[in-house]
């Protein structure tokens, strides 16, 4: 956006005259002065309008000083108020570019003049301008997909690259041997994530070290792909939108956009095992209770605790059958 940029004119020129009516008034109150009443004669070697104005210079050097100490004031405010402008289009700016809008798809006169009609409060956003917005996020999506459509058509030709029943494009890099994971597995992976146009978005490597995830909580390309490597295998995989995370994406991922993945899996940690359920024993007469909870049969009546005289007497507990 280039408001800030066409407000420095007007603040520099206003800034500017101020400066000169403050440097005019003093400089100008030398020649208001009024001329002795007595005239000075002829011969004399100086005139006696000379002696009063020589203080006049002292009087214009502090408002001299004053001018450029106001002036800068203004011009650093005025810088302050161009940076914060800039920098909160350049926030703006990289969240329409995070959502997948590109340069020639908006106009940033327009956006400016939105801006300016919206903080005056000289309109307010409607169903339309909504609607506006909608359809700008949705082109965004449609060309990130009609981009990656190309690109697996073409992808799919190449040697060496395996196409899925679901979509899902991958090419072997480095074998493995052992058991795949399963689905409740967990797998222990280095890997790097880029964009169509090689914009790197997340790595494991720069961190350091590998990442675990559970097979079946990651996107579904990664879910299929996973099942399918073996422990030291390292894959690059091409996945669908809709195979991972399409128009539910979050920055820096735009929305619609394909991925690219270089995966190592490193190694697979079973999952645990289930833990059997407690056994429970059914007391006579009381489906559901453990046998460890039934009272035991004394064939005689219980006796209320001291502590509660007032409490109603427990139903007597029918004795042990023998």
């Amino acid at each position: 956006m280039t408001l800030p940029a066409r407000c420095r004119a007007p603040v520099a020129l206003t800034l500017a005259t101020a400066a000169a009516a403050l440097l005019a008034g003093p400089l100008s109150a030398p020649a208001q002065q009024p001329s002795p009443t007595a005239a000075p004669p002829a011969s004399a070697p100086a005139t006696p309008t000379a002696t009063p104005a020589a203080p006049a210079a002292p009087a214009a050097t502090p408002a001299a000083k004053k001018a450029p100490a106001k002036s800068a004031a203004a011009e650093g405010e005025a810088s302050a108020k161009s940076a914060e402008s800039y920098s909160l289009g350049l926030m703006w700016g990289e969240q329409l570019r995070n959502t997948g809008v590109t340069p020639d798809a908006i106009s940033t006169a327009r956006i400016a003049q939105g801006v300016r009609d919206a903080i005056t409060g000289k309109v307010a956003v409607s169903d339309k301008d909504r609607e506006n917005i909608r359809a700008l996020a949705t082109s965004g999506a449609d060309a990130n997909h009609r981009a990656a459509a190309k690109f697996l058509a073409e992808n799919g030709k190449k040697p060496g690259v395996v196409t899925t029943k679901s979509g899902l494009q991958y090419q072997e890099l480095k074998a493995g041997s052992g058991n795949s994971p399963k689905a409740n597995d967990s797998a222990v992976v280095n890997y790097r994530g880029t964009l169509l146009d090689g914009t790197e978005f997340d790595s494991s490597y720069k961190r350091g070290e590998p990442a675990t995830f559970e097979v079946d909580r990651v996107i579904p390309g990664w879910t299929e792909a996973l099942q399918l490597m073996k422990p030291g295998a390292k894959w690059k995989l091409f996945i669908p939108p809709q195979l991972a995370y399409d128009l539910r994406s979050r920055p820096p991922i735009p929305p619609g956009s394909m991925l690219l993945f270089e995966v190592e899996l490193v190694s697979v940690k079973p999952a645990p095992p289930a833990s059997p359920p407690a056994s429970v024993t059914n007391a006579p007469g009381k489906p559901g209770v453990p046998a460890s909870a039934a009272p035991k049969a004394t064939g005689k009546p219980p006796v209320n605790p001291p502590d509660s005289p007032n409490s109603p007497s427990p139903a007597t507990v029918p004795p042990a059958p023998k």
